[in-house]
C-alpha cells in the first residue's frame, strides 16, 4: 500500500492554505513526528483537488464516499447570506448530465434512501455532500463519482427550478427557528460582537433567501466550488487502485470557473473587551448561568508533544467536571449540572466556558458552587487518586480503539479522515495512539495536568455572564455581576475525595447450571437455559473487534402500568442514579473507572431492558453489576432528587414547538384519554418516589423472567460460563414472560378528521399528522407490505410537497405495528408547513393518498421504494448491533428467526396492485386522526 505521504514530500503550486488558514496536507505531515495511517491513499491531482481512498471492509460490501468544499456560510457577503446551503440543495437539482428531479431517484433506483445515504450539509466553513453505498459494485461507484463531478462542476442553477426549490428552502428555515436556535442566536451574538459568525448561519436571512436566483447562485458556486479547496473521499471495500483510477478520470479536467477567491472573513474578537452581562428570556428555556472568557488562538501542528498535552489538559478538565458531577448527586445539591471546558473559535481564538445549569430561581447558589469548584482546582490543584480515575478511563478507551482498530466502520474512518482537512489531525492509529499513551504515564502527574490546564483556559476573573431562563433573575445584570464578584472572593472550604472500595458484588452463590443447550438451524445462535429458568441467546461474530453487546430484558416492561396507575414504572430509568445496597452511584463511578461497564434501565414493551456494548475483558463485570441491581438495588433518595429537579423544565418544554405539541398530546387523542398513554399533571409526577417504583417492580426484580443476548467476538462457553456465575446463580425465576392478557389490551379512538393541538412556536408554523389505525405485527406478509407502502408513501409525498409544491421540507412516514399490543398499529404521516399552507397541504397530501389508492402505481416508483430496503436487509447482520435484535429474544421470539431469514423474498414478491389494495384498505378516505399544530392565539384553518 502507498504510504500517506512522505514526511519530506513536495508541496505541489496547486496545493493552498484552507480558508481557515489551515496548511495543505503535505505540510501537515511534513511538520509532523506523527506517522498516518499506513492504509491511506492521500494524492492530489494537477488541479489542485485532494483525494484520500482507503480499502475496508466494515461492513463488508459497502463504501461511503464524501465530497468537502472548504467553504460554508463564512464565504458568503452580506447579500449572499444562506447562498452556501442553498447551493447545497441546487445540487440535487439538475446538472449537465443529470436532469432536475433525477438525481435522488436514479440513486433509490441503486438502493441509497434520500436522507439516510443520500444527504449532504453546510456549516459556517464546510459544505460537505454524503452517499453511503449499500453495496461495492463497480458499477454503484461510478454513479457515486459521477454525482460528485456534477456537483462539483457542472451545475445549471436554471432559475424555475431555484424557484421551486426556495419553498423548500424556506420551509427548512421555518421548521428549524426553535427557541433552542433563538437562544443560540443571542448567545453567538454576546459572546463574539465583533466576529462575522453570528451573522452567518447557515440557513440565511429571508431577505436575501427571497431575492436569491440562478444567476447569483451561481457566482458563488464557481468562486467557492473549486479543485483546490476540495477533498473526495472514498473508504470501503474497493481495490484502492481502480477507485484511484477513476478519481483522475473523472475529475482530471475540472478546472475552477473564476481565477481566484476571496480571502474568509472571520471577524475579529477583542480580548479586551469589558465584563458585560447578558439576559435572554424565553418560556420554554431552563435556567442557565454561563461564564466565558476569550483568548488567543493556540494554533499548533499536531504532533506527539501537541497530543501529549492534550492528554494533560483531557485530564484536568475531566477531573473537574467530576468534582461538579459529584455535586449534582446529594440530596440537595446547588445545580442539576456543571460543565468547564475550551474550545477554538475557529482560528482566531479560544473561548473557556463554566456553564451552570440550576433549578428555576436557584442560579446564585448554583454558580456560587460552580465558581468554588473552578477556583478550588486552579488554586488547590489535583489528587493522586483523581487523575489515576480518570487516566483510567482514558486508557480503557484507548485499549479498547486500539482492540477493534481492524474493524473500525468506514464511516468512523471517513470522519477521521475529515478531521485532517478541518482541524488538521493526523489519521493515526489507535494503537500508536495507545502506546504513546502508555509511554508517557510517568509524565502525568497532579502537577503536570493543573500546569495544562491553566496553560490553555482563559482565566474567569473578569468573566462575560451570560443568563437564560424562564424568567428574569431578581436584580438583573447588576444581580449577576454582583453574585460572580462575590463567588470569585469568597473563603474556599477544604473538601476531600471520598475514600475508594471494591466492587462488593462479586460473589452470587454456586455457579447456575445448564439444563438445556441447543443451536437455532437458520442463524445458528446458541440458546442455552439455566435451572434456574435464566435463558441465554449468545452469536459470537467477528464483525467488531473486541466487542460485545448484551442486553438483558427482564418481564414487566410497560404493561406493568395500569389506568389506575399509569405512572407505576416512570421512575424505572431513575433506578441506576439510585446506585445499588452498597455503593451510591457515584461512588460505583469511581470504583468501576477504566472498566467499560454501565448500568442503563428502560421499559419496552412488555420488558425491561438494560443494554451495554463492553468488550470481553469486561463482560464479567458487566454481568456483575446487572446482577448487583437485580438482587440489591439501592433506591438511594438522590436519585429522586435528581428526577424532580428536571420535572419543570420537562413540562415548559412541551408545548414550546409544534412536534413537542403533538408528541404531548397524542397518544391521549389517540387512545380516548387512556391515562396509561396520557401525560399527568406534574403533581402526579413530583409525588413519585422510590417506594412507589418498589412496589411496583419488586417482585418482577426477584422472580420475573429473565433473557439475556450477547453478542460479539466472545468465546461461547466463557460467556456461559460467566452467565452461570452471576444472573444464572440467582434464584429460580418465572420460566416465560408473563402474558397479562388484560394489560394488552389497547384500542384506537374512534374520533376521525381534523383534531387542531396548539404550540407555542414561531406564529408561521404547523405541523400535520396524519394516525391511520392499522393492526399489529403478527402476520409477516402484511408487515412487510405496510413497511414497503411506507417508503412508497414517503416518496410520493416529498415528491409533491416538497419537490412539487416546495411546501414542506422533510415530509415523514412510518409504519409501527405493535410486538405487545393484539391489534394495535399505526400508519403516520407527518408534514411541517407554513400556517398559511395547512389547508393547501392538507388538499396534496388527500390527492397524494388518493391517487396510491384509485390509480395504479407506477412500478419504477415501487421499485425506488423497494432497492433501499433490500439492500438494508441485506447489511442488517453485518453489525453485532443487526444481530442483537434478532438474538436477544432468541427464545421467546424465536419464531422470528425464520421470518427474518424469509423477509427478503417476501419484500420482492409485493406487487403494486397488492400495494395498492394495502393502501385501500388501511389508508382509506377519512380514515385517520388528523392532528394539526397551530400556534396559540390563531384562528383554526378552514379545511
Amino acid at each position: 500500500m502507498q504510504p500517506a505521504a512522505a514526511p519530506d514530500a513536495a508541496i505541489p503550486a496547486s496545493a493552498r492554505p484552507s480558508q481557515s488558514g489551515l496548511p495543505p496536507y503535505e505540510a501537515i505531515l511534513a511538520a509532523s513526528d506523527l506517522q498516518p495511517d499506513p492504509a491511506l491513499r492521500i494524492g492530489r491531482l494537477p488541479n489542485g483537488m485532494t483525494y484520500v481512498i482507503r480499502h475496508n471492509e466494515t461492513p463488508a460490501g459497502t463504501a461511503e464516499v464524501r465530497l468537502r468544499f472548504d467553504t460554508g456560510s463564512l464565504d458568503e457577503s452580506a447579500a449572499e447570506q444562506g447562498y452556501a446551503h442553498y447551493v447545497e440543495h441546487m445540487a440535487f437539482n439538475g446538472s449537465t448530465n443529470v436532469p432536475e428531479g433525477e438525481m435522488v431517484a436514479l440513486l433509490e433506483r441503486k438502493g441509497l434512501a434520500f436522507g439516510a445515504d443520500t444527504n449532504a450539509s453546510t456549516g459556517f466553513d464546510a459544505t460537505i455532500y454524503k452517499l453511503s453505498l449499500p453495496t461495492n459494485t463497480p458499477d454503484l461507484l461510478d454513479t457515486a463519482l459521477m454525482l460528485m463531478r456534477e456537483t462539483a462542476g457542472e451545475l445549471l442553477f436554471d432559475d424555475e427550478a431555484v424557484q421551486r426549490e426556495k419553498g423548500i428552502i424556506l420551509s427548512e428555515r421555518r421548521d428549524r427557528s426553535t427557541y433552542q436556535l433563538l437562544d443560540l442566536v443571542d448567545r453567538f451574538a454576546f459572546e463574539a460582537p465583533d466576529a462575522t459568525y453570528p451573522d452567518r448561519l447557515p440557513i440565511g436571512t429571508l431577505e436575501t433567501l427571497n431575492a436569491a436566483n440562478g444567476k447569483a447562485l451561481r457566482a458563488y458556486w464557481e468562486r467557492n466550488y473549486r479543485p483546490e479547496l476540495a477533498v473526495l473521499t472514498v473508504v470501503g471495500d474497493y481495490p484502492v487502485d481502480a477507485v484511484e483510477a477513476q478519481i483522475k478520470a473523472k475529475f482530471s479536467d475540472w478546472q475552477a470557473k473564476s481565477p481566484s477567491v476571496p480571502q474568509r472573513a472571520y471577524g475579529t474578537v477583542d480580548l479586551t473587551r469589558a465584563p458585560a452581562e447578558d439576559i435572554y428570556i424565553h418560556p420554554a428555556l431552563p435556567e442557565r448561568v454561563t461564564a466565558t472568557r476569550q483568548g488567543q488562538p493556540q494554533v499548533s501542528a499536531d504532533t506527539s508533544a501537541s497530543r501529549r498535552k492534550d492528554v494533560l489538559r483531557w485530564i484536568g478538565y475531566a477531573i473537574v467536571n467530576r468534582r461538579l458531577k459529584r455535586l449534582t448527586r446529594q440530596d440537595d445539591p446547588p445545580f442539576k449540572s456543571a460543565g468547564i471546558g475550551t474550545s477554538d473559535m475557529f482560528r482566531m481564538g479560544r473561548i473557556s466556558r463554566l456553564v451552570v445549569d440550576t433549578p428555576e430561581g436557584q442560579w446564585k447558589r448554583g454558580l456560587e458552587a460552580a465558581v468554588a469548584e473552578y477556583r478550588r482546582a486552579l488554586a488547590g490543584g489535583f489528587s493522586e487518586a483523581e487523575v489515576a480515575e480518570q487516566l483510567a478511563k482514558l486508557m480503557t478507551a484507548q485499549e479498547d480503539a486500539a482492540a477493534g482498530e481492524a474493524t473500525r466502520t468506514n464511516a468512523a474512518l471517513t470522519g477521521e479522515i475529515l478531521n485532517l482537512f478541518e482541524e488538521g489531525e493526523i489519521p493515526t492509529l489507535p494503537s500508536a495512539s495507545l502506546e504513546r499513551l502508555r509511554a508517557m504515564q510517568a509524565e502525568i502527574t497532579p502537577d503536570a495536568v493543573l500546569a495544562a490546564l491553566k496553560a490553555e483556559m482563559v482565566p474567569l476573573d473578569d468573566a462575560m455572564l451570560r443568563y437564560s431562563g424562564r424568567t428574569e433573575p431578581e436584580g438583573g445584570t447588576a444581580a449577576l455581576r454582583a453574585a460572580w464578584n462575590e463567588a470569585m472572593d469568597a473563603p474556599l472550604a477544604d473538601t476531600a475525595p471520598p475514600q475508594v472500595t471494591e466492587f462488593a458484588y462479586t460473589d452470587f452463590g454456586p455457579a447456575g447450571t445448564v439444563v438445556s443447550d441447543e443451536r437455532d438451524p437458520v442463524y445458528d445462535i446458541r440458546r442455552v437455559t439455566f435451572a434456574n429458568n435464566v435463558h441465554l441467546n449468545i452469536k459470537q461474530t467477528d464483525l467488531a473487534e473486541d466487542q460485545v453487546i448484551v442486553r438483558v430484558s427482564l418481564d414487566g416492561g410497560d404493561l406493568l402500568n395500569t389506568r389506575e396507575n399509569p405512572l407505576a414504572t416512570e421512575l424505572v430509568s431513575s433506578l441506576p442514579a439510585g446506585g445499588l445496597g452498597e455503593h451510591s452511584a457515584d461512588e460505583l463511578e469511581t470504583i468501576l473507572a477504566g472498566r467499560n461497564v454501565g448500568a442503563r434501565l428502560g421499559a419496552s414493551g412488555e420488558v425491561f431492558t438494560s443494554t451495554r456494548t463492553t468488550t470481553p475483558r469486561d463482560l464479567g463485570l458487566q454481568l456483575q453489576l446487572i446482577a448487583a441491581y437485580l438482587t440489591d438495588p439501592g433506591y438511594r433518595s438522590e436519585a429522586i432528587s435528581a428526577y424532580r429537579r428536571q420535572l419543570p423544565d420537562r413540562f415548559a418544554r412541551m408545548d414550546a414547538t409544534p412536534n413537542a405539541a403533538l408528541a404531548t398530546r397524542q397518544m391521549e387523542i389517540l387512545s380516548d384519554k387512556d391515562p396509561r398513554y396520557t401525560i399527568q399533571p406534574i403533581e402526579a409526577y413530583e409525588a413519585l418516589d422510590f417506594a412507589d417504583l418498589r412496589e411496583a417492580v419488586a417482585d418482577r426484580l426477584a422472580k420475573g423472567a429473565i433473557e439475556i443476548g450477547i453478542v460479539g467476538s466472545i468465546d461461547e462457553d466463557e460467556a456461559i460460563a460467566m452467565v452461570a456465575r452471576t444472573i444464572g446463580a440467582l434464584p429460580a425465576r418465572e420460566p416465560a414472560f408473563l402474558p397479562r392478557t388484560d394489560a394488552r389490551q389497547r384500542t384506537f379512538t374512534a374520533t376521525r378528521g381534523p383534531v387542531f393541538v396548539r404550540h407555542g412556536g414561531q406564529q408561521d408554523q404547523a405541523v400535520i399528522r396524519y394516525f391511520f389505525p392499522t393492526t399489529d405485527d403478527s402476520d409477516a406478509a402484511l408487515t412487510a407490505r405496510l413497511e414497503l407502502l411506507q417508503s412508497v408513501v414517503d416518496i410520493a409525498l416529498t415528491e409533491e410537497l416538497r419537490e412539487r409544491l416546495g411546501q414542506a421540507y422533510s415530509p415523514g412516514v412510518a409504519s409501527s405495528m405493535s410486538q405487545t399490543y393484539p391489534g394495535f398499529g399505526i400508519f403516520l404521516l407527518n408534514v411541517g408547513v407554513d400556517l398559511s399552507q395547512v389547508a393547501p397541504s392538507v388538499e396534496a397530501i388527500e390527492e397524494t393518498m388518493r391517487k396510491l389508492r384509485d390509480e395504479p402505481i407506477p412500478a419504477d416508483l415501487v421499485q425506488r421504494a423497494r432497492q433501499p430496503m433490500l439492500d438494508k436487509y441485506d447489511n442488517a447482520l453485518k453489525s453485532n448491533a443487526g444481530w442483537l435484535g434478532l438474538v436477544d429474544r432468541a427464545q421467546s421470539r424465536g419464531d422470528r428467526l425464520a421470518r427474518f431469514a424469509a423477509y427478503r423474498g417476501r419484500l420482492e414478491s409485493i406487487t403494486p396492485a397488492e400495494l395498492q389494495q394495502a393502501a385501500r384498505k388501511w389508508l382509506p378516505a377519512g380514515g385517520a386522526v388528523e392532528m394539526i399544530a397551530i400556534p396559540e392565539g390563531v384562528s383554526e384553518p378552514d379545511l
